[in-house]
């Protein structure tokens, strides 16, 4: 019998002699590496260096030291311990956490909702209508949005209250912006109609990279649009879906900062509208108290980068994580 030919192992090429010097490379790059390092330098000098006075938050910080820091006295969890026992620390926790899930659970589904529909419009000029008055409040300040707001709700010449008064519903007007069982409805309401159109926009990009063909095959075996949604849209930008879903839940202890401060300016409303960030402006700025509002905006974070990692490990199990 012949004898069987015996395998050559496969040598893979030494690529170390064709390795460039690391300049070499770069200034091969130089354009791309020029558009980069920019963006890096600026993350590097604003988000990175000023982490060094988190360490405020476990002492007594005095303004006039200044970046001398470490001048101030050690004081370990004395203001975590006094945030945990302040008699406004269940009422803002919970007002953070209600908040929070409010415009998560509304505000969340309601851009893809949005990109759903408008992928089913067929008019285009109606479409292009639709996309552009959803993107505009997007682009207006808080300032303005809350302008708008108090307007509509105005108890002289408020649309919302002539409405009602008119279709018979009300026979006084009333003043939303000091009742507080409104207040939520309000603040998500007005959340959701200035973020919906532009948060929409990666949606649609999803939507608009689906293979068609599985919508020609769908119309043949007589698919109905609902099920072409259910099952060709949807499970189609899953991924886009849950790497959002995952960033929001990280997100999800920022209630809000300018949308609470300038809808909530009565104090009427401050059992139900002060969250973490209101609080730390108001108690641990206005009254100078930095070692306090350090270690609250510290807690803060450290549950956010809970939930975001918590999130992201049960997004794994799907195939589709950030890390």
């Amino acid at each position: 019998m012949p004898q069987a030919a015996t395998e050559q192992p496969y040598n893979r090429p030494d690529r170390r002699h064709d390795r460039k010097p690391f300049l070499s490379r770069l200034m091969k790059q130089l354009d791309v590496q020029l558009m980069v390092w920019p963006s890096i330098i600026i993350i590097f000098v604003f988000a990175y260096i000023p982490m060094y006075g988190v360490l405020t938050a476990f002492m007594d910080y005095n303004l006039f030291t200044g970046a001398r820091i470490f001048d101030n006295p050690w004081v370990g969890f004395k203001h975590f311990a006094a945030f945990f026992d302040a008699p406004d620390f269940g009422t803002i926790l919970r007002n953070t956490i209600v908040i929070s899930l409010l415009k998560f659970v509304i505000g969340f589904p309601a851009p893809i909702l949005l990109a759903l529909m408008l992928n089913e419009v067929r008019h285009m000029l109606f479409k292009r209508f639709v996309q552009t008055i959803t993107y505009l409040p997007h682009f207006m300040s808080w300032v303005i949005v809350g302008g708008v707001v108090m307007s509509l709700l105005s108890t002289e010449n408020g649309s919302i209250n002539i409405m009602l008064q008119k279709t018979g519903a009300i026979d006084e007007s009333i003043n939303f912006l000091s009742i507080k069982d409104y207040f939520w409805t309000i603040l998500v309401s007005t959340n959701v109609w200035k973020e919906i159109g532009f948060s929409s926009i990666v949606y649609l990009a999803a939507i608009a990279g689906v293979d068609q063909h599985m919508y020609e095959a769908a119309d043949i075996d007589g698919a109905s649009k609902f099920k072409q949604i259910y099952l060709i849209t949807v499970p189609s930008i899953m991924p886009v879906i849950i790497i959002f879903m995952i960033l929001a839940a990280g997100n999800l202890l920022n209630a809000g900062f300018e949308d609470i401060l300038i809808l909530a300016q009565n104090p009427l409303l401050r059992p139900v509208s002060d969250v973490i960030d209101t609080y730390v402006y108001r108690v641990g700025l206005q009254n100078q108290k930095y070692s306090y509002a350090v270690a609250v905006g510290l807690f803060k974070a450290i549950i956010s980068i809970g939930l975001l990692t918590l999130a992201n490990y049960l997004a794994r199990r799907s195939g589709n994580s950030l890390w």
